[in-house]
């Protein structure tokens, strides 16, 4: 390891010369209190700016065991340095100047979520602490201007380490509060199974937005209050009684008219995989950390998917226990998002009427009476609702506004009205007496194979390099290949699609064989991260990128859309 005064000595040098005599930087420096680390220097003021870390040992940064001791709490740690650092370096940010990236300092934007990232990690054993930025290297053209870049390391980098991550210049209070936050969620979550339900959301959440793209709350809005008939009451280690509205496995129903918060409930609830932070309104809307939002998406592809469950006998003789597609329709493509999510291992369903393909979800009694059930190939989702959770013990909480045919067999049916929800079962089902039931299948569905082995894709046998990048939030490029992820809805992170790309490079450089299944691609990755963390899945330790940690359901998912996987 070299000195701060060494790297100083250095850049005294190079000063005034080509940029690329910025590479001579790379390598550790020790400053008082931590050790900044040059990992990747960028090839010119244009290009991704260079990526520079801080080591500090867990016995300077100075944390109590009691904060980082488990992996919830750590994760919230980590989450709360993260930001703290980033509101640090926000003031210094193109304070050093010159052309190009010339003084972007930044780290990862975090948003209402808490996600474990690469960005910060701390060792769970003795607390050291590395954090993860960008700097944009200054230069007066393809000039090296190593005045603003000693500026930089030497001036605005301390104050931001001094400030965010040591323990004794925090706001002591405020670290015991987000950790505190973080063990009432976890113990929300563990009640959850221990209670039989699906979710959980507290009386006084905030649910509404403030715009459709804005994720922080809207001000003035009606705080959620649960119906008697539903609330529950939690005890918290910390935050003591906390009640809230209890949603109970098996099949919930949400109506109610247009704009009266059916679907911003129900997008809480998708959410609700994550722990929030503190002021987002949802930070007690818990729900099954399995859940998955499911959706129709026509034009996806589906490579032997077992749907015969929902669709069988197609006209065209088409195999539908190994189903294939390049371009789905809006049935298909729902019958495979379900039949992947038990594979994914699900624990509930949620599902918007407004992003359903009709007839998969329903077929009315006059159809039912002009095209008789042997005409028709699909079963829709309706006959194997209940079937799915006595058999397979998977929930469902559907949001319905036009039709009423789940009233027959849902076991609680919540109405919204003006966003004040409320419990409705028994007056519904008696409404539900004057109209017939649709008629049910007598016969259960065979258990769907799951018997998917991936190889290696033909494009990348005997290639050392796999090109990638993400395209936001909407998808992740490999190669060629653009991977659609605009329908994965739980998705709330671009850095998440980042690690989903990682997964996937890596899923086919070192598992993709042919003779191992995709649950157990997906069991190895995991099993990889936990061991390496999602550093693990770069190629350098010295070039780790912006990644957030995605749920294993979000894994499963970006293979199944994954094109070029050979099965």
């Amino acid at each position: 390891m070299h000195t701060s005064t060494e790297l100083r000595n250095l850049l005294n040098r190079i000063d005034h010369k080509g940029y690329p005599a910025y590479k001579d930087t790379k390598g550790m420096y020790q400053f008082p209190g931590y050790a900044l680390s040059i990992d990747h220097v960028q090839g010119d003021p244009f290009a991704s700016p260079s990526k520079v870390s801080v080591h500090i040992k867990g016995s300077v940064a100075g944390f109590p065991k009691e904060l980082f001791c488990g992996k919830q709490q750590r994760v919230a740690l980590q989450d709360y340095l993260t930001r703290q650092f980033g509101r640090a370096v926000e003031r210094f940010a193109f304070k050093a100047k010159g052309s190009g990236k010339s003084g972007l300092i930044s780290v990862s934007r975090c948003g209402q979520e808490v996600l474990e990232r690469t960005a910060c990690q701390m060792d769970a054993a003795g607390g050291d602490i590395v954090l993860r930025m960008e700097i944009g290297f200054p230069a007066n053209g393809r000039t090296i201007n190593a005045r603003e870049l000693e500026k930089i390391l030497f001036d605005f980098l301390p104050e931001c380490v001094e400030q965010s991550l040591f323990y004794k210049n925090a706001d002591q209070k405020r670290v015991r509060r987000v950790v505190d936050l973080a063990e009432d969620q976890e113990y929300i979550r563990q009640q959850l199974k221990e209670k039989g339900l699906v979710a959980f959301v507290a009386n006084g959440a905030v649910l509404p937005r403030e715009s459709g793209v804005s994720a922080r709350p809207m001000r003035g809005a009606v705080p959620f209050i649960s119906p008697k008939e539903m609330e529950v009451t939690l005890n918290l280690p910390h935050n003591g009684a906390l009640k809230g509205m209890g949603i109970r496995k098996g099949i919930t129903l949400i109506v109610g008219g247009g704009y009266h918060g059916k679907s911003t409930l129900l997008k809480a609830l998708e959410l609700g995989v994550y722990n929030h932070i503190a002021g987002d309104g949802r930070e007690y809307v818990i729900t099954d950390s399995t859940a998955m939002k499911i959706r129709a998406e026509d034009g996806r592809s589906i490579k032997k998917t077992d749907i015969s469950m929902f669709i069988n006998d197609l006209p065209n003789g088409k195999e539908t226990r190994g189903f294939y597609t390049a371009d789905a329709s809006g049935s298909t493509s729902q019958a495979a998002n379900v039949v992947e999510a038990m594979e994914a291992g699900a624990g509930a369903l949620l599902i918007d009427e407004d992003t359903s393909a009709t007839n998969f979800m329903i077929r009315d009694e006059l159809m039912q009476r002009v095209i008789h059930r042997d005409m028709e190939p699909i079963t829709p989702f309706i006959d194997r609702i209940r079937e799915l959770y006595e058999r397979y013990d998977i929930s469902t909480v559907i949001v319905a506004g036009s039709s009423g045919a789940y009233f027959h067999i849902a076991d609680t049916i919540v109405q919204m009205d003006r966003y004040e929800p409320k419990e409705i079962t028994v007056s519904a089902k008696k409404e539900a007496e004057n109209f017939p039931a649709l008629s049910g299948l007598e016969e259960p569905a065979d258990a769907p194979v799951f018997e998917r082995y991936p190889g290696q894709a033909k494009g990348f046998r005997g290639q050392d390099r796999i090109k990638m990048k993400t395209l936001g939030k909407e998808a992740v490029q490999i190669n060629r290949e653009n991977i659609d992820l605009r329908y994965v809805e739980q998705l709330t992170d671009s850095e998440q699609v980042s690690a989903l790309g990682y997964c996937v490079r890596y899923a086919e450089q070192h598992l993709f064989s042919g003779r191992t299944t995709v649950r157990d691609v997906v069991k190895r990755l995991m099993e990889k991260i936990e061991k390496d963390g999602l550093a693990g899945l770069c190629e350098s330790r010295s070039s780790v990128a912006n990644m957030a940690m995605p749920r294993e359901q979000e894994i499963f998912a970006c293979l199944n859309r994954y094109r070029s996987m050979e099965l």
